[in-house]
């Protein structure tokens, strides 16, 4: 990509952009033997002893091609050895069901090699692990990408740093690699599987991308800077959409996120649509979601009415309330009755819900709120029932006094129908003491007679 510069003095630039290396740094190289790792270990090499670097390089056995890995293998040790780079090797077993349930067998290959990385790092102290990724590899990367319908984020291809992982032949196209390795005297080895087109990969390698240099011999540079394009635009979106985020969010759990309605539905659609991705990835029950359901989503905030509700994949459910956008894997089932002893506490089954009871010989009205009340204690019977509301329910509302249907208190407060039964009711006798997380019932309220304070509070536990 910079004719006028030698190779080395192209790799030394490409680091320089992207701040790869510092003096001392250790690295891990991966190493498969092939054209661009054995490029990338000789040129390191002759960089490190002006950067104080110190080198070692891991060769990982797929087990996909038994009878060149043992080939590739010495071919690596001795190359390692000559340049005196320390070796390292480890085995890769693809028969392991996390993997081998995969459809795609060298994608497996592909994450499980990334670990291995990251471990051999971290119990070598390597602060960066080097990769020989080239220009070519970039465009190859974009266009399979493009072919299969990728977003801005997908085209911007493969990234020449990703926290320690650097790249530093990004900026070299693979026929320059190809002419110093000759140049040099130096030989690789080919692994067979980048022959066969079965691999998308290999199909546009060897036939889309050839085809395109015919007609524009400068396809990879040009596909590069695009994917570079991209890649600052994109980072700049993400900047965006992180401070608008932190403005959108008004509850978040580990399996649910509530998004003020508002403000999304005059948010621009490719912000709003980075944005709602960017908060599902960032609640763990929601991770999965497709792109055909975010843009389901969009229509729900766009044209949906209050109410509204989306059922995806794998228990999520997306509605549409009032006042919020609500994205949440069900995890709550309706409230099965059960007993509160006072003083006492309990999990309501099947929930993430407790309730605990306290008897205080003091007490405040001004610790009232939705997760905590204080009541009198000597208004009621116990033990306390918690239970499901029931048709024909009725209470007091505290503040409002007058008798009030628990349908209408619902509606009222605009709890979603489909969450209406997982709110707990507790019950003294017949008579509703306090919808929990909501109102306390005005005929059990703290007086000037009260003697003995009943506090109750609502909190979340975690459940297996």
């Amino acid at each position: 990509m910079y004719p006028t510069m030698n190779l080395s003095d192209q790799v030394q630039t490409t680091i320089t952009r992207y701040s790869m290396l510092k003096s001392g740094d250790a690295v891990l190289i991966g190493l498969s033997g092939g054209p661009d790792s054995v490029c990338l270990c000789r040129i390191l090499k002759g960089l490190s002893d002006a950067m104080d670097l110190t080198l070692s390089a891991v060769y990982i056995d797929h087990g996909l091609r038994p009878d060149e890995n043992d080939t590739e293998r010495q071919f690596c040790e001795h190359f390692c050895a000559d340049l005196g780079i320390k070796f390292l090797y480890r085995k890769i077993d693809l028969s392991t069901p996390d993997v081998g349930g995969s459809s795609n067998l060298q994608e497996s290959a592909r994450e499980l090699r990334y670990q291995i990385y990251e471990e051999i790092a971290g119990e070598t102290g390597a602060d960066e692990i080097a990769l020989g990724h080239n220009a070519d590899d970039q465009a190859e990367t974009v266009l399979m990408r493009l072919i299969r319908g990728s977003g801005m984020k997908g085209l911007t291809g493969i990234p020449p740093v990703r926290g320690r992982i650097i790249r530093p032949l990004a900026e070299l196209e693979k026929a320059d690699i190809l002419e110093y390795l000759s140049s040099e005297g130096q030989k690789y080895m080919t692994d067979s599987s980048n022959l066969k087109e079965k691999y998308d990969r290999n199909w546009i390698r060897s036939g889309v991308l050839t085809e395109m240099k015919k007609r524009n011999p400068s396809t990879v540079k040009d596909i590069c800077r695009t994917a570079g394009i991209l890649r600052d635009e994109d980072a700049y979106l993400e900047i965006k959409v992180t401070k608008t985020l932190m403005r959108m969010i008004s509850r978040k759990t580990e399996n649910s996120i509530d998004l003020f309605l508002r403000p999304l539905e005059t948010t621009e659609k490719p912000i709003l649509r980075r944005l709602l991705r960017r908060a599902i990835d960032a609640t763990d029950g929601l991770r999965g979601i497709s792109f055909e359901h975010v843009e389901g989503i969009i229509s729900l905030i766009k044209s949906g009415n209050a109410g509204d509700r989306m059922h995806l994949p794998r228990g999520i459910r997306v509605v549409r309330e009032y006042a919020v956008l609500k994205l949440a894997k069900e995890t709550l089932t309706e409230i099965v009755e059960c007993m509160l002893n006072v003083p006492g506490e309990i999990t309501i089954e099947g929930t993430d819900i407790k309730i605990s009871a306290e008897i205080m010989e003091y007490g405040s009205e001004s610790v009232n709120n939705r997760d905590t009340v204080m009541l009198d204690a000597g208004t009621m019977s116990f033990p306390l029932t918690i239970r499901a509301r029931q048709d024909g329910d009725f209470f007091h509302p505290l503040g409002f006094g007058r008798k009030k249907k628990l349908q209408d208190y619902f509606v009222d407060e605009k709890v979603p129908r489909d969450e209406r039964d997982k709110v707990p009711v507790v019950v003294s006798g017949q008579d509703v003491v306090w919808i929990a997380g909501y109102r306390a019932d005005e005929r059990f309220k703290i007086t000037d007679k009260t003697r003995r304070f009943l506090k109750l509070r609502l909190s979340k536990v975690r459940t297996s």
